[in-house]
């Protein structure tokens, strides 16, 4: 006790008596000062006193599939940094290999009081999947919002990048640079465009691959399935699969995400090519450093300052009892063109 109460005094900068009137009820502790000792107490791990169980937490679960790929460290700063302004406290939960499960991870937040979830990426998203958690989420009217192209009958509130929008972007971005004469777009520009993209049951892979083929077709191109290659999110991964698309003679490669365009470049090098002489590569996500690469990578922008407060946003309209419109949030992303795409070598 006398350890819980020095831990949970020095967390928030408060006597030790302080933090016990609050533990006892008694009064004379303002309810900024009552809420910080509450909150703390969740975050470091130590049980509420039982009259004090059935309040909710002003703890929010911050559920991410990995932090290795730039992007979710990003959106965790933005969200964080969100949730603070809102006076919530984010509790990060990271899924590794081996390690917790996502289910897991949500029973842990539950019995953590927490008053609502993010997910940035997981189980939702894959359409093979285990999904009963997501259930048990939305039985116990759960405030969540989740991140970039779930399955359909999720019934969260979702934020998305448009997925259609990143490809025909990128798909016209390297069919133009071919462009000599109008007219002549398709005989000139890169004809022989590969796709590098997620496992095939990843939602927002498959709605990647269902815009490069509506932009195939309206460029006149064909995208046989041996120009579309699934991978993990990993440059390892990535790596190994773009020697296929190299294999079949590909002018271009469009990847999903900035790791996996770093793979398909060490790959493109290793097979005697050049980046982006004789093939050109494209990411996605525009993430940390990816402007200093070797060449500076083009890549499509996902607007994760803008998506970060309106996770937020909703996730507390929710909380606040509102009910929010369960559509789909879509952000137009943004081709940002550096120096890993060129036109076509003659």
């Amino acid at each position: 006790m006398t350890r819980r109460l020095a831990d949970v005094a020095a967390k928030v900068g408060v006597s030790e008596a302080t933090v016990s009137r609050v533990l006892n009820g008694k009064p004379g502790v303002s309810d900024s000062t009552r809420q910080a000792i509450l909150t703390a107490l969740d975050v470091l791990g130590y049980e509420r006193p039982t009259k004090l169980r059935g309040e909710k937490a002003r703890l929010v679960g911050l559920v991410m599939p990995e932090l290795q790929n730039p992007i979710f460290p990003a959106f965790a700063e933005v969200i964080s940094g969100a949730l603070a302004q809102q006076g919530y406290t984010p509790v990060l939960c990271i899924q590794t290999v081996g390690g917790i499960s996502e289910a897991d991870y949500v029973d842990l937040l539950l019995s953590q009081q927490v008053s609502g979830i993010i997910f940035t990426g997981g189980a939702y998203a894959q359409a093979d999947a285990d999904h009963k958690h997501y259930n048990q989420l939305r039985k116990l009217r759960m405030p969540t919002v989740v991140v970039n192209a779930p399955i359909d009958d999720i019934g969260f509130v979702t934020i998305s990048t448009d997925d259609q929008s990143s490809m025909e972007q990128a798909y016209g971005h390297l069919v133009q640079l071919g462009h000599r004469h109008i007219g002549l777009l398709v005989q000139l520009g890169h004809r022989h465009i590969g796709l590098l993209l997620g496992p095939a049951d990843h939602v927002p892979s498959r709605r990647k691959l269902a815009a490069a083929q509506l932009a195939a077709g309206r460029y006149g191109l064909d995208l046989g399935e041996r120009q579309i290659v699934h991978s993990l999110y990993s440059l390892e991964a990535a790596q190994t699969a773009a020697t296929r698309l190299i294999a079949e003679g590909v002018t271009g490669i469009i990847c999903a995400s900035d790791p996996m365009a770093l793979g398909a470049i060490r790959a493109i090098r290793r097979a005697g090519k050049r980046v982006p002489q004789d093939i050109s590569v494209v990411g996605f996500d525009d993430s940390a450093m990816m402007a200093c690469t070797d060449p500076p990578l083009t890549t499509v922008r996902q607007p994760i300052g803008a998506m970060g407060r309106m996770i937020v946003d909703l996730l507390v309209r929710q909380m606040s009892r509102e009910v929010p419109s369960r559509d789909e949030v879509l952000f137009t992303p943004e081709l940002v063109v550096r120096s890993s795409t060129a036109p076509i070598s003659s």
